[in-house]
């Protein structure tokens, strides 16, 4: 008995029994092929993924290790430039029970000097703002001061100096600011 399809009409194109059961072992015989290849993929796709999840976990080792060294390390050379001027502070010492004020002077002098130095090669420079218009991103007032020769709000008096480590502040220069004379009363 031939069926029809409902929307078409026409005769239905199912296979009959016969057809059906060599249709099946058709697909029966490749069925453990293609699952044995679908398993191959899985296990590839499993061990590859292991070894990224293992990668991954020793990045982030390394960069924890090298993060934990960098903190550990980030004044190394800092204290390297220090030890030439504790080295000078310490001989200062030594020779300052029997030396005159001059020597005594020179050595300050040339421990400044070494303290320079190192500061120099470290990128740290001073900021001595003495006559240029005041600036609250590199200095602090501390007060001002009424000038008759002085531009007003510029640097009168340093303080104390400011440094700067490159780009970065590290202390602003604490300064007194001119202001403008007021008018002598008539």
């Amino acid at each position: 008995m031939q069926t029809h399809d409902a929307k078409s009409g026409r005769p239905d194109a199912s296979p009959g029994p016969d057809e059906a059961d060599e249709a099946g072992e058709a697909a029966a015989s490749a069925e453990p092929d293609a699952l044995a290849a679908a398993e191959a993929r899985a296990e590839d796709n499993w061990n590859r993924y292991l070894r990224t999840a293992a990668e991954l976990e020793n990045y982030r080792k390394r960069a924890s290790r090298d993060l934990e060294n960098a903190h550990r390390y980030a004044h190394e050379k800092f204290a390297r430039e220090m030890l030439n001027v504790k080295d000078s502070l310490e001989l200062g010492l030594e020779a300052g029970s029997n030396a005159d004020a001059q020597s005594l002077l020179e050595g300050k002098a040339a421990t400044l000097k070494l303290m320079d130095t190192a500061f120099g090669r470290l990128g740290i420079t001073e900021i001595d703002p003495i006559g240029e218009p005041f600036d609250p991103e590199l200095h602090e007032a501390m007060a001002t001061r009424e000038s008759a020769a002085a531009e007003p709000d510029s640097v009168l008096v340093v303080v104390q100096k400011g440094y700067r480590m490159n780009d970065r502040l590290l202390r602003p220069a604490r300064v007194i600011v001119a202001r403008a004379a007021e008018p002598a009363a008539q």
